[in-house]
């Protein structure tokens, strides 16, 4: 019998001692991919801002006459580039079958609707409104993540989201620029976003098409609906006979924001993916808070009033305390898992494995 108790004590002490080397090793793989989540959400935060203001001087300064046709050139530069990029050989997604839809359904709708709603809102609306009213994704993430995906958070993350939403409302009630529809396509626009977000979180974690099958199968399955929509109310039209072609400085832009439009969609599904959707919605609304004071200062189309300035800095200020709030409670969460494998390790009795009872 004490031989059989010897034989088990060695036996788990080398499973304590093989668990430990792994935890450490787990330690050492999350400290090296800091720096690639780090990354990808500086990505989005830079592509995010770079489209917004490139967007906003093709719709409102030119006056490009159609916002869906601009969602049809970024769905066309998406498909290019992928394709190229699978033909040399940089990157693989699945080729297209009979089960491709289903994998994706309702991504592609989501994706259409946020692309085209976000760009009309972007051309009705001055971009401190935009941002201010872009901030309530954030509260529309937190309830899908909650539903689809059984997150839960804290009593200080839902103060911080409410006080955002709070300072917006003060915002809107003395926007003296308001407009209506502007101000329903946007809200259409943030519950577009927060379902895209995590819906691309759930089909990155089945691991069916990959980040790039998402992108690219996203733009081919609806640039076809997309297209015969522009055409059927005329905005294919419009957008051929518009003046401005022969600008050059247009033309570089309106390229531009075909491209910066699949980079977005791809720095979105990569900080997704490394780190959360409420990660990407924090990023996003950080950036907010830049591009709300550089459109109050060189937009042209903000007109101020105290109520509204305080408003918006009422939510900018709910939006630095709700990011530092999530991402300390997100690297707390993780020291105390790390803390719980190290405990086991040693021996600590504990509710995770059955070696140390």
């Amino acid at each position: 019998m004490a031989e059989v108790l010897g034989r088990h004590r060695a036996l788990g002490g080398r499973n304590l001692s093989n668990k430990s080397v792994s935890s450490e090793a787990e330690a050492a793989g999350d400290g090296s991919s800091v720096s690639v989540k780090l990354l990808a959400a500086g990505f989005y935060g830079l592509s995010s801002f770079l489209i917004v203001v490139v967007n906003k001087s093709v719709l409102s300064s030119y006056r490009f006459p159609s916002s869906t046709c601009v969602g049809i050139g970024q769905m066309v530069a998406t498909i290019v580039v992928l394709r190229a990029a699978k033909a040399l050989g940089a990157i693989t997604f699945p080729d297209l079958d009979r089960s491709i839809p289903n994998k994706m359904f309702p991504l592609p709708l989501l994706y259409v609707g946020n692309q085209v709603s976000g760009l009309f809102g972007t051309q009705r609306l001055n971009l401190p409104m935009f941002t201010v009213l872009r901030r309530f994704s954030i509260f529309l993430t937190m309830v899908f993540e909650g539903l689809l995906l059984k997150k839960t958070f804290s009593g200080s993350v839902q103060i911080t989201v409410f006080a955002m939403i709070f300072g917006a409302f003060i915002a809107a009630s003395a926007d003296l620029a308001f407009d209506l529809k502007g101000y329903v396509f946007i809200m259409l626009n943030n519950v577009l976003t927060a379902a895209n977000g995590v819906f691309v979180k759930q089909k990155l974690d089945s691991k069916e098409l990959g980040k790039y099958g998402l992108l690219y199968y996203n733009a081919l399955i609806m640039i076809c609906p997309t297209a015969a929509y522009a055409y059927y109310v005329g905005d294919l039209q419009m957008a051929l006979e518009f003046g401005g072609w022969s600008d050059m400085l247009f033309a570089v832009q309106f390229v531009l924001s075909c491209v910066m439009g699949f980079v977005l969609m791809y720095s979105i599904v990569l900080c997704t993916q490394y780190n959360s959707a409420l990660t990407t919605s924090i990023v996003g609304c950080i950036k907010n808070i830049l591009v709300t004071y550089i459109g109050m200062a060189f937009g042209g189309d903000y007109i101020f009033s105290w109520t509204n300035f305080i408003g918006l800095n009422i939510s900018i200020a709910g939006s630095l305390v709700y990011s530092y709030i999530a991402f300390t409670e997100e690297q707390s969460s993780k020291r105390s898992e790390n803390a719980d494998i190290l405990h086991c390790s040693r021996g600590v009795m504990c509710n995770m494995c059955n070696v140390c009872a």
